[in-house]
């Protein structure tokens, strides 16, 4: 009768919601996150009201990103999601750098390319490639060059890296074997490792026959799988570098030369009015060789943002972020961060890092997969996403070993 529109209340009830319904429209005590924007992807729900959370990483003034948390919180999987909803609801470019071979199936589900970087693979990526809006400079093969020069002191290793001497006659190289390229811009013109090897040789100081030396079982030798040219679809909407393959010398160079990859995608599709996401999972690896890899990531965290790329590292520890002033850069230049379920450590330095209460930091003390912490520009919330596991699309992305073999 109550229910009836008689304008009679029998039922002696005076409040319509509970406690808890009734504070999150108390203000300044839950705080949302939805935006009304064609590219706005979904993040979870906001564990304090259940309302969506709806976010655009482009509308943020540095849209780089890490992905945070412990073996098992769901990091790859958080990665996933990201990737699934951007290539439905934007028409960016995706790249993958995969360590550990999990990201094929997903990519394969979505017509996507995946290139098995592998010394018994016949894909090739050539890590000389270049093009013409390599760089915003009129020069783009000083900015070639500086990758060939962490590429090389990768290979000659050592704690110095390379001597003044031996920086000097690879620069002076790199710049004699592009200028055939440059004249006439055809693929068969493409310089590969073997004509900075050739040209190294031939010069008069003893430094180039050193580096040459130390590049000669990249080129001739055993490991000789970069010394080729680029055979497959890197033009492909999105892209997975598979380089579970590589042992731990290759493996480095082998993320080196992905990154050099995206970079180039980068300033092509900067120049056809398109943004690239890419994404680095394992990302401490490439932070442990602070001289070359650790370098060449800062500085893509630096240029990314003008020239439309969003970045995003993958990590287990933030303890690797901060393990020097120059690594310190990518978490200060990072204003999306989705942290998962974290270690005592590193929950000590994101509170002070990021100004996280204790109360907040509970969300990411013994949390739950796919529940955490979210932090976007200066608002940080708690949300909870927990993916139906009877789908087909939790089959493809998931990386329990049980799950994946039944999917």
């Amino acid at each position: 009768m109550s229910s009836l529109p008689l304008a009679q209340n029998l039922i002696e009830i005076q409040r319509a919601m509970t406690t808890s319904s009734t504070a999150i429209f108390m203000p300044f005590t839950t705080q949302e996150l939805y935006q009304d924007r064609p590219e706005a992807l979904y993040y979870g729900l906001n564990a304090l009201s259940n309302n969506l959370i709806m976010v655009d990483r482009k509308a943020l003034k540095n849209p780089n990103g890490l992905i945070l948390g412990t073996p098992g919180s769901g990091k790859s999987f958080s990665a996933k999601r990201e990737i699934t909803n951007a290539f439905l609801v934007s028409n960016d470019d995706i790249i993958i750098c995969d360590p550990e071979a999990e990201y094929a199936p997903l990519v394969q589900r979505l017509e996507g390319q995946v290139i098995k970087i592998s010394p018994s693979s016949s894909q090739y990526v050539n890590p000389m490639d270049i093009n013409l809006n390599y760089s915003e400079e009129d020069n783009p093969i000083a900015l070639k060059a500086d990758f060939i020069l962490s590429l090389c002191e990768l290979v000659v290793g050592g704690k110095e890296g390379l001597q003044p001497v031996e920086k000097t006659v690879i620069d002076r190289c790199v710049h004699q074997i592009y200028q055939k390229y440059f004249e006439n811009p055809v693929p068969e013109n493409m310089p590969i490792l073997q004509d900075l090897y050739e040209t190294l040789l031939v010069q008069e100081e003893k430094e180039a026959r050193h580096v040459a030396t130390a590049l000669e079982i990249y080129v001739t030798g055993s490991l000789n799988l970069f010394n080729h040219r680029t055979n497959v679809d890197i033009a492909n909407r999105l892209v997975c570098y598979d380089i579970k393959e590589l042992g731990k010398q290759l493996k480095k160079l082998g993320m080196l030369v992905v990154q050099d990859q995206v970079w180039g995608r980068v300033t092509a599709n900067r120049s056809a009015g398109k943004s690239t996401r890419y994404y680095v999972d394992e990302f401490h690896l490439l932070l442990k060789e602070e001289q070359t890899t650790a370098a060449y990531s800062v500085e893509i965290w630096k240029r990314f943002r003008k020239w439309g790329g969003l970045p995003t590292g993958i990590t287990q520890n933030v303890k690797d972020l901060l393990s020097s002033r120059e690594v310190e850069n990518i978490f200060e230049n990072s204003d999306f961060i989705i942290m998962l379920n974290q270690a005592s450590g590193d929950r000590a330095i994101l509170a002070k890092q990021l100004n996280i209460s204790p109360h907040q930091l509970s969300y990411v003390t013994h949390s739950g997969e796919g529940e955490g912490l979210l932090f976007y520009g200066n608002v940080i919330l708690p949300f909870v996403d927990h993916f139906p596991k009877d789908l087909e699309l939790y089959r493809i992305m998931t990386t329990k070993l049980g799950e994946v073999a039944n999917g």
